[in-house]
């Protein structure tokens, strides 16, 4: 069952639609579905293991992870966001967020880029995050 905050949460489409004009090719349009799949499982466990220094929950609970594009090459550009604007963790969230993709099997590298649009906010978070946050 979706909940409106699994889909406020969908970032992980690395089949989506061709690049638009002038755009790079994306990889995945040549990878069969089995293999989107994993590496979409993958990379969900991977970013799991990175938890927000000051948050006891991991990045991908907290809804910190926007996107995630598959690109040529075994590349991902993520693009995330932080708590918060002068988040103390700004610097070694995104490096951490990159080596925790690269340790995906078929993933050789990764760039996190940081954006503030949309703002984080609490909704972001799964049921699991607001749980151990004793928000629900």
């Amino acid at each position: 069952m979706e909940t409106t905050t699994d889909a406020a949460r969908d970032i992980l489409d690395l089949s989506a639609p061709a690049p638009a004009a002038g755009q790079p090719e994306r990889a995945s349009a040549d990878l069969p579905q089995a293999e989107i799949d994993r590496l979409t499982d993958e990379i969900i466990a991977a970013f799991k293991t990175v938890y927000d220094p000051e948050i006891p929950v991991d990045i991908y609970e907290l809804g910190l992870i926007y996107k995630v594009d598959l690109k040529e090459g075994g590349h991902v550009d993520i693009e995330m966001t932080l708590t918060a604007p002068a988040c103390p963790a700004a610097g070694e969230l995104p490096v951490q967020i990159e080596d925790a993709a690269k340790t995906v099997d078929g993933i050789n590298s990764a760039k996190a880029f940081i954006t503030f649009e949309p703002p984080w906010t609490p909704a972001r978070m799964s049921d699991e995050a607001k749980l151990a946050l004793n928000m629900l």
